[in-house]
């Protein structure tokens, strides 16, 4: 079974969880990490010859284009995840719509080809931010990866399927929705898909997890962020406990997480998974 390998190349202060602490004019004043560690991944694909898809924000491609363009150079899909991290439920769609123009303008020349998917910060495509699915019908998108079939305080649509289903914009158009893997224990979906959950579950459950899935018949999405792999990142101040837990635990085992998945399970882009041309 062929999965889906994401990541969502953000800097570890761009996060949702830092936005009370953080404003969104303060990014410029924080030392970047995301292209040193966008490299560690990009690395330990190579170890085996792993293409995956890399959810770009903008504003980190607007300053790192030549990372940009080594991974698409690499034979990596390049996608879109905004421009701003800015959560869709808290945006209009007007705001929506230009936060996502602007991405894909700044994307397209650094990828080399067309934009075609998209994932939404925070997974905040919810019930009442559905409307941004027309929206990204509209820019040419031929998948999205945005609804997380769960319960969660940030984000989640519990009813939503759990595996790859396609949404019809209002005049027929079809986009792919490839929702954040999930494993279906009586009546509740539990997260198995990579980010907090693989750091702070033993490998041994994603790997049950995922194998799940593909007893299902169903292709697996993992997903993950540069800043996971960084133990050494600068720690920001006077934050929740929920937060820093959440954010630092297991900062130091990810990789090694990283290399026993492509070990053990085959990956690929999602247009590849999805068969999109």
């Amino acid at each position: 079974m062929l999965n889906a390998l994401t990541f969502d190349i953000e800097d570890y202060f761009q996060v949702e969880a830092f936005k009370q602490y953080i404003r969104y004019e303060e990014w410029p004043d924080y030392p970047r990490r995301v292209a040193e560690n966008t490299k560690k991944i990009v690395d330990i694909l190579d170890e085996r010859g792993v293409k995956a898809t890399f959810f770009m924000l903008g504003w980190v491609a607007e300053r790192c284009p030549d990372m940009v363009k080594e991974i698409a150079a690499n034979g990596h899909e390049i996608a879109s995840h905004g421009y701003a991290h800015q959560m869709v439920s808290k945006q209009t769609p007007q705001e929506f719509e230009a936060d996502l123009a602007k991405s894909l303008e700044i994307l397209e020349p650094l990828a080399g080809t067309k934009i075609i998917g998209y994932r939404a910060p925070t997974y905040s495509i919810i019930k009442e931010s559905f409307w941004a699915l027309d929206l990204l019908v509209k820019y040419g998108m031929k998948y999205d990866s945005s609804i997380f079939p769960i319960r969660h305080d940030r984000y989640g649509v519990p009813e939503a399927p759990r595996f790859p289903y396609p949404i019809y914009e209002r005049n027929g158009q079809m986009m792919i929705e490839f929702p954040v893997s999930t494993v279906r224990i009586g009546k509740w979906n539990f997260p198995i898909a990579g980010g907090g959950y693989m750091r702070l579950f033993p490998y041994a459950v994603m790997k049950f997890g995922l194998r799940c899935v593909n007893r299902e018949g169903q292709p697996a999405i993992v997903y993950l962020h540069p800043w996971e792999l960084d133990p050494d990142q600068p720690r920001i101040p006077n934050i929740s406990i929920t937060t820093r837990f959440r954010h630092y635990i297991n900062l130091h085992a990810t990789a090694d997480k990283l290399r026993c998945l492509i070990r053990d399970f085959d990956f690929a882009p999602i247009r590849k998974v999805l068969h999109i041309e």
